[in-house]
């Protein structure tokens, strides 16, 4: 009898082991924005994690946006080995006041691209901005990302998403302002429950326990001598 036990919950733990993979695969296959440091009205370091979603090719190529609506005063690229890093600077529609600096013209995209190599099929990379001054009243930043494939296929990462509504395939990585007082991570797979990395680990944790206990608690009872 102790042996069926034991091959129950064996059953269980792995069941809930694939439960935890298949929430945790979903979110990472997106492109996301997280930041370590970001306040509003501070500087920040952005980093962006590029998955490479594919089995046969490599990502060549990564283009990401700056919101033009509040645009920064300070853009810094990090430099990565085997990787060309390109600004871009436009001229905004009308002057825009950063802190103490009025903005006539700001960099609206960075563009990273590999000189040789790129991501490798089904591996990431991150790339990261130094940014500044970040702006106050703003709940969220949209960063729309274009990913290119060593084929020539491209991803945009450009989609806006609705509360309430189903996220969408390539969404937009974003992120969130609104609670920036403390080290913040913005992911694009932001479906109700399942965009905090942390609320996915607890919930999973509860799960597994519950799970486990449930088998222990199915496991015959032992008959009282009379």
């Amino acid at each position: 009898m102790s042996k069926k036990i034991f091959l129950r919950a064996g059953a269980i733990v792995a069941a809930s082991t694939l439960v935890l993979a298949g929430a945790s695969g979903s979110a990472s296959a997106h492109v996301t924005v997280s930041s370590p440091d970001a306040k509003p009205g501070g500087y920040a370091k952005l980093v962006f994690r590029v998955p490479t979603e594919s089995d046969t090719t490599t990502t060549t190529k990564l283009v990401v946006s700056l919101p033009k609506d509040h645009p920064f005063a300070h853009v810094g690229a990090q430099v990565k080995d085997g990787w060309k890093v390109e600004k871009t600077t436009e001229k905004l529609a009308a002057p825009v006041k950063v802190g103490d600096v009025t903005l006539s013209e700001a960099i609206t995209t960075v563009t990273w691209t590999a000189l040789k190599g790129g991501i490798p099929a089904n591996d990431f990379d991150e790339f990261g901005l130094s940014v500044g001054r970040l702006p106050e009243k703003v709940d969220s930043l949209n960063f729309p990302a274009v990913q290119t494939y060593s084929d020539g296929e491209v991803v945009k990462w450009d989609a806006p998403r609705t509360e309430g509504a189903e996220a969408p395939e390539h969404p937009a990585p974003v992120l969130k302002l609104a609670a920036a007082i403390t080290p913040v991570a913005a992911a694009t797979d932001t479906e109700k429950g399942s965009s905090d990395p942390l609320a996915r680990g607890l919930g999973g944790a509860g799960l597994l326990l519950g799970l486990i206990g449930l088998g222990l608690g199915l496991r015959p009872r032992k008959k009282v001598q009379s």
